[in-house]
């Protein structure tokens, strides 16, 4: 069952990991270690395994939750990578890349909250059998 909208919310999660994938190359958090790349292909294993495990809802929740610890404590290290940096805040320049971390936050809080309807739903019916 693919076809479910929290596999739709869980991918845009994953683009978002790829999306900070991308445009986080420029900068470096903790010197010679590519910490936003690790961090971005954990991301995206993690939710291609979510995607992938969908029979298995309560795996699935704990992936997405798993998940959005890891992005929240990306978009933490991001806001203070901005702060940190010299000349002021001026977002433009400086980049958008803490509203990734943030959108999959959003994208797996929504996924996570029709994964629990689902399994609702699963309980009601076998409650009817």
């Amino acid at each position: 069952m693919l076809q479910r909208i929290q596999t739709v919310w869980i991918f845009l999660a994953i683009l978002g990991a790829v999306f900070l994938f991308v445009t986080g190359q420029d900068f470096s958090l903790f010197g010679p270690v590519p910490f936003i790349s690790i961090t971005c292909v954990a991301l995206v294993l993690f939710g291609f395994i979510s995607i992938l495990s969908y029979k298995e809802r309560k795996r699935q929740i704990l992936l997405n939750n798993i998940s959005l610890i890891i992005n929240a404590l990306l978009l933490g290290l991001l806001a203070y990578w901005l702060l940190t940096l010299p000349g002021g805040m001026n977002f433009p320049e400086k980049g958008i890349e803490p509203l990734f971390p943030l959108l999959s936050i959003i994208c797996l809080l929504i996924a996570n909250v029709f994964i629990r309807k689902d399994e609702r739903l699963v309980k009601s019916v076998d409650r009817l059998r």
